[in-house]
């Protein structure tokens, strides 16, 4: 027996089961969320624990009476699992209880659709759809199916589900290519800004905890921002100038999540990218949520799993404006280095803070130093002189000229190394950065 199903879910129940096989379970305050940023409307939350999930339902026979009355006598047109349900499992609940099952995966899946705003957005959601609808494509057509072999035992059950298998290869197939064609933009966008040794600076973090409203305190922007999971999709670049670094870019990204869905990451690697290859990481966090450290962990659990747990990063502690008697700080390591900054996105309280703290960060492989130059060494003082890098200048006695001099390393690095003149007559030794976690 089959139902219509609605073209959209308001009215839900909400399913949370405590594995004792899972040491590692979602939060049920954040499947509520997610619910209220998809559009849903929770009308009953429903509750148990298992030491594993059924085969068949995922929740025991009990459970699954229990699940049906509420879905009676609430009118719900779906049910949300804060877990991940196999095909079979949907399709035996929904046949069990008469109403529309989503699990924790579908659910976010829908959630990027509606967030999506951009061709390359749009095309990376599609994919994630595709390859997830491709493991459960049979559930619409299980009243046609035949089993192998048999005169009157084939029709045309067997023929429309290869065609929408097919059909469905055939669109995967055509969206990668398309989205190969953006990974190849955009790496050559990656390789002028290297070239032209524009430092890129990518906001991280997970999902709400104030990317957005930071991004457009810094820039100015209008990106969208607001208090819902996954407000912002689609990754935005700005310009931004720093006092002794110059021009740099400024990424927001999209927010990670618990267990963010493996098809996702893998649609997301091309705008995620973005974050592998940048200079610094901004890695924002909720400074009041109760669950912040356990958010930390999985972010950095991301950025390993898409290879940016190398690049170098500052905590932005967000949103002290709600945490009472917390004011704007930068703390410092041992050595001096920033690395968390407190502060209010929203306020802007704490924001040059940051800013200060960037560029320190930025500029910390800087030189500044004193030169002493003959005067046979004009040329080097005139390139020194047309990249801005003199702060100030005496003429010795002796006739030689002493320059005060502040640039970036790589840049002093570059024009010795033009001048043929040996780097170890003026620069330190090179000191390599320490690993940031």
């Amino acid at each position: 027996m089959f139902f219509e199903r609605p073209e959209s879910g308001e009215i839900a129940i909400l399913v949370h089961i405590e594995l004792s096989s899972d040491a590692d379970s979602e939060d049920p305050r954040e499947l509520e969320e997610l619910a209220l940023s998809a559009g849903a409307d929770p009308v009953a939350f429903l509750t148990g624990s298992r030491a594993d999930p059924s085969p068949k339902f995922f929740l025991g026979a009990g459970k699954v009476d229990e699940l049906r009355a509420l879905v009676q006598s609430h009118q719900a047109e779906l049910v949300i699992f804060n877990h991940a349900l196999s095909p079979g499992q949907e399709r035996n609940l929904e046949r069990e209880i008469q109403c529309r099952v989503l699990d924790r995966t579908g659910l976010i899946l829908d959630i990027f659709a509606q967030r999506a705003r951009t061709h390359e957005g749009k095309l990376q959601v599609e994919l994630a759809q595709l390859e997830h609808m491709s493991t459960r494509l049979v559930r619409g057509w299980t009243h046609l199916e035949r089993q192998k072999g048999g005169i009157g035992l084939r029709g045309p059950g067997e023929t429309q589900l290869e065609t929408d298998r097919r059909l469905l290869r055939a669109r995967i197939k055509s969206i990668q290519k398309r989205l190969e064609k953006v990974r190849t933009q955009r790496e050559q966008g990656r390789r002028a800004r290297q070239r032209a040794e524009v430092p890129t600076v990518s906001l991280v973090g997970y999902t709400n905890a104030g990317k957005s409203t930071l991004f457009n305190r810094i820039t100015d922007s209008g990106v969208y921002a607001a208090d819902q999971l996954f407000a912002t999709l689609d990754p935005t670049l700005r310009r931004i100038e720093l006092d002794d670094v110059g021009p740099a870019i400024l990424a927001d990204t999209v927010g990670f999540i618990k267990h963010l869905p493996h098809k996702l990451v893998e649609s997301f690697r091309a705008t995620l990218q973005e974050t592998v290859e940048a200079t610094l990481l901004l890695h924002v966090i909720d400074c009041q949520d109760e669950e912040r450290q356990d958010h930390i962990d999985q972010v950095h659990n991301v950025l390993d799993e898409i290879g940016a747990d190398e690049v170098p990063a500052l905590q932005v502690f967000n949103k002290i404006d709600l945490l009472p008697g917390q004011g704007a700080r930068v703390d410092r390591d041992e050595e001096g280095v920033p690395r968390r900054v407190w502060l209010s996105a929203q306020t802007g309280e704490g924001i040059e803070l940051l800013m200060d703290a960037v560029r320190e960060r930025l500029s910390g492989d800087m030189f500044h130093d004193t030169l002493s130059l003959t005067p046979e060494q004009g040329q080097f003082r005139a390139r020194l002189y047309a990249q801005g890098a003199v702060v100030n200048e005496r003429i010795e006695d002796d006739g030689r000229m002493s320059l005060e001099v502040r640039m970036p390393m790589r840049d002093i690095r570059q024009l010795l190394s033009r001048l043929s003149i040996p780097a170890e007559r003026y620069l330190p030794e090179p000191v390599h950065e320490e690993d940031l976690w």
